[in-house]
């Protein structure tokens, strides 16, 4: 198991799996490439010829399983699938869900089968997408009211047994959580410390809970032609205020260089804000945005040094891990810049 599509013969037990689960007399894996991306988990493209059943024919699909190596914070196989399931089902524009499986004997991993979207998702491309820039402002307000629409997903209105509601509020939550992986990793991180203790202090009362995708980002959106064709990714959804995830996508530090453009480097803030708005009903308040967006450098920050460490430790030697830890300096100079004493007068 594991290999690319030149050894097909091994992959026996997936293509059974994949026929009975389609209702099919049989299936003929003709495709098992590793695609690029996904430093926590693996994606692979899957081109499956069915006879029989509703899936007659060439399919074109997806599995995505568990890297290796994983972080904490990143929800098993299983879980993901219900969470693509539910927002498939509410019209949020992402991959249909099919089929999942944990069983050794079918694949060395846990793992899930979705269908494969057109497009790219590689966020130093997109933001200089020439298709993308003639369609941005359009573009990140159609991503403002997909966003909305994962945000109608709430607890009063569905549940999930493997999340559990943030006490005593999403955002001191997240702090304590946060602070406790920090202090598992070697080495210190005094300006890391420094934002943790800001956020503590200035962490918002006013609570509007939804489920959040929480890596809602140019890099987790497969566009083709400046056309969305799914929200991917869907590995550390949570429920938190509705703000986190906006800012999350405003925020400074996932605008690939193109700092100007403050929706996810690709269009202006407020066509995106006016896209939720118009969809949601909510109201957005600038202030919470910014503490969610000191929030989401801390947090990117002690991902980047968990990833870093998962290939200094040995546990997973890969150049892009490696890569990614050295990003943590510059999310520290974004916190302190963000944090400076009397220096909050809005996002940036």
């Amino acid at each position: 198991m594991g290999v690319e599509s030149g050894d097909l013969g091994s992959f026996e037990p997936l293509a059974a799996f994949l026929a009975e689960q389609a209702g099919a007399k049989s299936a003929s894996i003709q495709r098992f490439d590793k695609l690029s991306g996904g430093a926590i988990q693996e994606n692979h493209a899957l081109d499956v010829v069915f006879e029989g059943g509703s899936f007659e024919g060439n399919q074109a699909l997806v599995l995505r399983t568990d890297a290796p190596s994983g972080v904490d914070i990143s929800h098993a196989r299983a879980e993901e699938f219900q969470l693509l399931q539910c927002a498939y089902a509410k019209g949020v524009c992402v991959p249909e869900a099919l089929w999942v499986c944990a069983d050794a004997n079918v694949y060395e991993r846990p793992f899930y089968v979705m269908r494969r979207v057109s497009g790219s998702a590689e966020g130093h491309r997109l933001v200089k997408d020439q298709a993308v820039i003639d369609n941005g402002d359009g573009l990140v307000a159609h991503l403002g009211a997909q966003l909305a629409k994962i945000h109608s997903i709430t607890p009063e209105n569905q549940s999930f047994d493997f999340l559990n509601l943030p006490e005593p509020t999403p955002a001191i939550a997240g702090v304590v959580r946060f602070r406790k992986y920090l202090d598992e990793l070697p080495g210190d991180y005094p300006a890391i410390e420094w934002g943790l203790r800001w956020l503590e202090k200035n962490a918002p009362s006013e609570v509007d809970l939804v489920l959040t995708h929480h890596d809602f980002r140019i890099g987790n959106l497969m566009m083709d032609s400046g056309i969305l064709t799914g929200i991917l990714d869907w590995e550390f959804a949570e429920w938190s205020d509705y703000h986190e995830d906006l800012a999350w996508f405003c925020a400074r530090c996932w605008r690939f260089g193109n700092f100007e453009k403050e929706a996810g480097g690709i269009g202006d803030r407020s066509a995106f804000y006016d896209g939720y708005q118009e969809m949601s009903g909510r109201q957005i308040d600038p202030k919470q945005i910014y503490f969610w967006e000191v929030y989401a450098h801390m947090r990117w920050a002690v991902i980047a040094v968990q990833q870093g460490v998962r290939h200094s430790s040995g546990e997973e030697r890969s150049l892009h891990l490696a890569l990614t830890g050295r990003v943590c300096a510059e999310l520290e100079w974004e916190l302190i810049r963000m944090t400076k004493p009397g220096d909050q007068h809005g996002t940036r």
